[in-house]
Order: structure tokens, then C-alpha cells, then sequence
């Protein structure tokens, strides 16, 4: 018997130029579709935004598709103009980024930006 996974959710914040997504739960096959809807929703031509924060504080597992789509999320977001951090990753997805060689490509712009650790300002170190 396999255990259910826990629900999944985006809670959503919205200052001025700062659009921050909580995920909660899993980023898998069936809900990574749901966040980068909900990020190409929020990217209309005319926004103010500057900065979209995804936070994993309450992220519980990420699977292939889920890392397909923060790359997809990362393409759109460079698109149009904004910065995206990682905030409060945990260590399996710290993993995961490393192991595959995409933990350079998310953190890039932090260090670009002054930041030397490479974590940037918010982008967390996966100690939550």
C-alpha cells in the first residue's frame, strides 16, 4: 500500500514587485503544471513585477517533471525580465539541483548580483 502524497497548493503573495509562491506538498508529474500555469498567469506584459520568489518550505518532494518545470518557470520568468530565487530549499531539492547540474544555473544571478555564496539575498540555504 502506497502512502498518499500530501495536498498540493500554491499559496500566493503579491507586493508591489514581488510576486512570492509558496509550494506545498509535492512537484510532481501531476502538479507541475499548476505552478508554471499559475506563473505565466501572473506574467503579463504590463506587470510591475521584478522579482517572482518561489518558496520550498513546505515542499515535500520533487520529482523529474517538477525540476522540468522550475526550468521552465526560470526560461519564462529571464523572458520577461524577472529575477526568480529559490527561498527555503530544502536539502532533497538542493540534491537534486546539484546532482544534475542545474543548481549553478538557478543561483547564477545571485552571485551576478553581488551575492559571492551564490545562495542570493532570500534564496535560502536549504536549512529552511
Amino acid at each position: 500500500m502506497t502512502t498518499p502524497s500530501p495536498e498540493f497548493g500554491l499559496d500566493i503573495t503579491h507586493a508591489s514587485d514581488v510576486l512570492v509562491i509558496e509550494v506545498v506538498g509535492d512537484l510532481d508529474y501531476e502538479t507541475s503544471d499548476e505552478l508554471l500555469d499559475t506563473v505565466v498567469d501572473h506574467l503579463a506584459p504590463d506587470t510591475a513585477l521584478r522579482r517572482l520568489r518561489l518558496d520550498f518550505r513546505r515542499l515535500t518532494w520533487i520529482d523529474s517533471l517538477g525540476l522540468s518545470t522550475l526550468l521552465m518557470v526560470h526560461r519564462h520568468t529571464s523572458a520577461a525580465g524577472l529575477t526568480l530565487e529559490l527561498d527555503n530549499r530544502p536539502g532533497f531539492l538542493d540534491r537534486m539541483l546539484d546532482l544534475t547540474g542545474t543548481l549553478d544555473h538557478f543561483t547564477a544571478t545571485a552571485t551576478a548580483e553581488g551575492d559571492p555564496t551564490g545562495t542570493g539575498a532570500g534564496t535560502g540555504t536549504g536549512t529552511g
